[in-house]
């Protein structure tokens, strides 16, 4: 877990973010330390997943600075943020339908990163059950809480330091989401930083150390 000592993982200076000309964000600032579970939370239309899609470098009109692991990643392309360690699972399960699962997983493959263990199926497989249990399943046969746990699982497999998580309970029924819980904490015991977004407090409660409330793209007692 983190160390308060830990230096920030991930900071958040002045973000702003507009959709067109509407205006979404209005200066933000946090961070995230190594090993640390922080939830944005906030109703529907608060920006925490345009917060999560401007660190990922998904949004054509934002200002502001973000730094990852001391250096500035601001203006990145998406693809090179990934690369540099950040995982993205998006609230819309963005699997491929005609693979399967052990394909799915195949194609976020990246290299370990140093002082890490590598994550593997067989790994995954002992994190998420029901994956393990249907590995050559195609990926437009499965429910939509499986789609869920395959867009982490394959997101894990590019071994990111940190992992975004957009409404990972969303729509998922309860058993699976005490697996997305359950996998979590374990990423948080392996010194894999989480950020995510969550209106369900149950979830939040049950998985993170520190919550910034988001209101209207702005954050209150942060």
């Amino acid at each position: 877990m983190s160390k308060p000592s830990s230096p920030p993982l991930l900071e958040v200076r002045g973000l702003q973010a507009w959709y067109g000309q509407a205006q979404v964000l209005f200066g933000l600032d946090f961070s995230v330390r190594p090993g640390e579970v922080v939830a944005l939370v906030g109703r529907n239309g608060a920006g925490k997943s345009t917060t999560l899609k401007a660190i990922m470098g998904l949004l054509a009109r934002m200002r502001g600075e973000i730094l990852y692991e001391s250096r500035s990643i601001t203006g990145w392309p998406a693809y090179r943020i990934a690369r540099a360690g950040l995982g993205y699972v998006p609230e819309d399960r963005r699997v491929f339908g005609e693979l399967t699962v052990l394909e799915n997983l195949d194609t976020g493959r990246q290299a370990a990163r140093s002082g890490q263990t590598p994550w593997t199926p067989e790994r995954l497989f002992e994190l998420f059950p029901n994956l393990g249990a249907m590995p050559h399943r195609r990926g437009q046969h499965m429910s939509g809480g499986e789609q869920q746990m395959l867009t982490v699982a394959r997101t894990l497999m590019g071994n990111p330091r940190l992992v975004l998580l957009d409404e990972p309970s969303e729509g998922v029924a309860p058993i699976l989401v005490e697996q997305m819980a359950a996998m979590v904490r374990t990423l948080r015991d392996e010194g894999i930083a989480v950020l995510l977004s969550e209106q369900n407090q149950g979830f939040v409660d049950g998985v993170a150390d520190r919550c910034l409330f988001l209101e209207q793209g702005r954050l209150k007692n942060a």
